[in-house]
């Protein structure tokens, strides 16, 4: 969103659909947040027609709730601080970003890293 007016068409956008209790709208992220019993693909394809602009689902969710916030996929420089990819939800993300902790211990069991890994001469 690059001025006032582009912020205050995506709020009307929003604004009058029928369950949505509470509109916040973020210029400087771009980001738009709907609060309300609401489906959230009606209100991405609604400001999409009402604005014409590309629309999609905010990526990033905060650090503590993917299981590996660092590693490749997940990691972001271009996502807010204390945020990263939502690579739970995404098919395209690597695959050690959503491994269990079973498949952690295993690909760590050969590491450089790891002080206790297995040294096979």
């Amino acid at each position: 969103m690059d001025c006032e007016g582009c912020e205050r068409r995506v709020n009307k956008s929003v604004e009058g659909m029928k369950g949505v209790t509470q509109v916040e709208v973020d210029p400087k992220q771009s980001k738009l947040t709907v609060v309300g019993y609401v489906d959230p693909d009606k209100v991405l394809e609604r400001v999409r027609y009402q604005t014409g602009k590309k629309v999609e689902f905010w990526p990033y969710v905060p650090y503590d709730v993917v299981p590996h916030p660092y590693a490749p996929g997940a990691y972001d420089k271009k996502a807010p601080a204390g945020y990263v990819r939502n690579v739970v939800q995404d098919p395209e993300a690597g695959q050690l970003a959503r491994a269990t902790s079973f498949e952690v211990k295993y690909t760590t069991a050969f590491s450089d890293e790891n002080p206790n890994a297995c040294i096979i001469m």
